[in-house]
C-alpha cells in the first residue's frame, strides 16, 4: 500500500509539473498569437455539409451555421464548430444548438434544472450556457463521417428545438 501512495505522489507531481489537465485539453492550433488572426476554418466539414444537401453561411468566428427546417413551420440554429479540441488521444469537434435566452446572464433555477434533468437523459450532448443562452452540444470525432456528422446535427437540434418549445412556448427565437 505504501509502494502504491508514493506513485500516486509521483503521478501527482507529474500532472502537477505538466501543468495538470489543462495541459492535456487544447484547442488544436489556438495559442495568443493565433488569437489576433482571422479565425480558421475547417474546409472539410464545409465539403461534408455539401455532400449532405446542408446550405450553410460561415460565421465570424469561423463556424459553419444552419439553419434548418423543423416540424410545425419552426426553425432551428445549429453551428458546426471549426476548432477541434483535444484531449488525450481524442480529437474532437462540438455542434452546438441555442434553446434558451435570459435576461441578465442568470438562468432561473427550475431552467437550470430542467437542463440538467435534460442532459441526463440525452443520449449524445448535453447542456451548457454559453453567456446568457443555453446551448445543446454535441461533441463527435473530428474525423467523423458524414453520416456521423448528420446524425450529430440532428441530435442538437431537435433536442434544442423541444427544449425552446418547452421553456418558451410559441417562441421561435432559435
Amino acid at each position: 500500500m505504501k509502494l502504491n501512495r508514493q506513485v500516486a505522489g509521483l503521478l501527482v507531481a507529474a500532472v502537477l509539473v505538466s501543468g495538470g489537465a489543462a495541459a492535456q485539453y487544447a484547442t488544436v492550433g489556438s495559442n495568443r498569437a493565433a488569437a489576433a488572426e482571422a479565425p480558421a476554418v475547417e474546409v472539410s466539414i464545409g465539403k461534408q455539409l455539401d455532400e449532405l444537401g446542408y446550405e450553410h453561411d460561415v460565421d465570424d468566428d469561423g463556424d459553419y451555421k444552419l439553419v434548418l427546417e423543423m416540424e410545425d413551420d419552426r426553425t432551428q440554429l445549429a453551428y458546426v464548430r471549426s476548432p477541434v479540441h483535444e484531449f488525450g488521444s481524442h480529437r474532437v469537434r462540438e455542434i452546438w444548438s441555442p434553446a434558451y435566452r435570459v435576461d441578465g446572464g442568470r438562468f432561473p433555477a427550475p431552467v437550470s434544472v430542467r437542463l440538467l434533468e435534460d442532459s441526463h437523459d440525452s443520449v449524445l450532448g448535453g447542456w451548457v450556457k454559453q453567456g446568457d443562452i443555453a446551448m445543446f452540444v454535441v461533441k463527435l470525432a473530428a474525423d467523423a463521417s458524414a453520416t456521423e456528422l448528420k446524425d450529430a446535427i440532428a441530435a442538437a437540434v431537435t433536442t434544442a428545438d423541444a427544449m425552446e418549445t418547452e421553456l418558451s412556448p410559441g417562441s421561435d427565437e432559435f
